[in-house]
């Protein structure tokens, strides 16, 4: 049985309780993780003390080489990484190797170059130079979940360590594995000890220890809007920096001058990738009356195409649910769909597999019709493969619709009539909208949500912004 230590002062570290880990697609054990608490992240912030002098103080050049060695090293044990992320979060092997860990690589190298980017702001008077630095913070806390372990752990470590920080992180006690590889990595790479330390386990407690930490001067997070509330509420009074990115509910906007033949596939795609495990995922396809059965038709066409199956198969395209507590979530979600009216057109059961896979999480692609925008189904994150389509008459009945909810994460609109895409794009409450396209990702753009969806943004300026402070230094000449 593996054993996933955490990783503190540049070495692995035993715990005296341990966190069993399941293979979702056979369900069963395959590791222990390492169960942290107060004391664990107690000696990770005295090492992420430790360090912070010599790394805040390293030059931007010898930060980006180091974070640029750690990306050559991950990219070449990219098929070890794809398929631990396989194996530990239940995702095709394929989507692992074509997306996490190749964006993973990706955010790694973007913020090595971003470090060597940097600027100062000047502005001079006749009397008096101003000029702004921008210092990084110290010791930052970074808490990733399970659904993109590595993708979204790197996207979160990557900038805090460019701009000179170092961090105190834990990945989801359900997807620990690559964590504690990329661990590992950083120490062969040569990053000093004490500048990334990983500390294991609930978010309740190892989390929780995290978040209420007095000398943790920032808190990145990406999880669920309960916990974000809590993290909101904990570190608020202690006046922390923090980037909340939470759920989403997100619509898909499908007008009738849309070219269909291109949308549909994107919009399957959009609504199924990562078996609807993503927050981006657009899980209420909005269309308008006019093609809603043409549309409705032929998506499903698409959608009983998909393949589910054995994670390591190259030719699936749904893996299995994260645990079985999400699982058992997911069936509960589409019972109650039902149950308010709702009409399944394919899918809707749990999926049966043979072979290795019999005893794990999987549950068909599902698409439902005939629910009303206010139900639970519509209003609620089901973090599953399970989409709702609702037909709208108008484009202000489409952006009601859209508008009318908790969430305001992202959007995507399908339309060729460029008036009308800029249009609904400046009226959609959320913080990012495609057009024409899904999870197109800039790295230099903004990204972040509205409403329940969070506070702050990641991405390209706005984490140099995060992770630093500014100071200005006015000079009277």
């Amino acid at each position: 049985m593996e054993q996933l230590c955490h990783f503190i002062e540049g070495r692995f570290v035993a715990s005296s309780d341990w966190i069993e880990v399941y293979e979702p697609a056979t369900g069963m054990v395959y590791a222990n993780v390492a169960r942290g608490d107060r004391t664990d992240v107690d000696r990770a912030v005295a090492a992420a003390e430790h360090a912070f002098p010599q790394w805040s103080q390293a030059t931007p050049a010898e930060r980006s080489a180091i974070l640029h060695r750690i990306a050559d090293a991950l990219e070449a044990r990219l098929d070890e990484f794809a398929y631990a992320e396989s194996r530990d979060q239940g995702k095709p092997v394929s989507l692992a190797r074509a997306l996490d860990i190749p964006r993973s690589l990706a955010n790694l190298r973007f913020f090595a170059a971003a470090a060597l980017h940097t600027w100062t702001e000047a502005h001079p008077l006749p009397t008096a130079l101003n000029y702004t630095l921008r210092q990084p913070l110290g010791v930052v806390g970074c808490i990733s979940p399970w659904n993109l372990p590595l993708y979204l752990l790197t996207w979160k470590i990557a900038p805090a360590l460019a701009f000179g920080n170092t961090v105190v992180a834990k990945p989801s006690e359900l997807t620990p594995l690559t964590a504690t590889m990329f661990a590992q990595l950083c120490a062969e790479c040569g990053l000093p000890p004490g500048v990334l330390n990983i500390v294991h386990g609930y978010g309740s407690e190892a989390g929780a220890a995290i978040v209420e930490h007095p000398r943790i001067r920032a808190i990145s997070f990406t999880g669920s809007t309960a916990t974000g509330a809590y993290i909101a509420r904990t570190a608020g009074p202690q006046f922390k920096k923090l980037s909340l990115e939470l759920g989403g509910k997100n619509p898909t906007l499908v007008f009738a001058d849309s070219d269909l033949d291109s949308a549909i596939p994107q919009i399957v795609r959009a609504g199924f990738l990562n078996q609807g495990e993503i927050c981006l995922c657009g899980s209420r396809i909005i269309v308008e009356r006019t093609i809603f059965e043409r549309f409705v038709e032929r998506f499903c066409d698409h959608v009983r195409s998909l393949r589910v199956g054995d994670p390591l198969n190259a030719e699936t395209d749904i893996g299995a649910l994260v645990s079985q507590a999400h699982y058992h979530k997911v069936l509960a979600a589409i019972e109650r769909a039902v149950a308010d009216g709702g009409r399944i057109l394919t899918g809707g059961n749990a999926a049966r597999l043979d072979g290795r896979c019999i005893y794990g999480w999987f549950v068909e692609p599902t698409v439902i019709v005939d629910l009303e925008p206010n139900c639970s189904a519509n209003q609620e994150e089901i973090f599953g493969p399970v989409v709702t389509i609702l037909p709208f008459d108008s484009d202000s009945d489409a952006l009601a619709i859209a508008n009318s909810i908790r969430y305001g994460l992202a959007a995507s609109i399908w339309t060729n009539d460029l008036r009308r895409a800029h249009m609904i794009a400046d009226r959609l409450e959320c913080g990012v909208v495609w057009v024409n396209c899904w999870m197109l990702r800039d790295l230099r753009t903004p990204f972040g949500g509205t409403k329940d969806s969070g506070v702050g943004r990641e991405g390209g300026w706005e984490a140099y912004r995060f992770f630093t402070e500014a100071k200005n230094v006015c000079i009277k000449l």
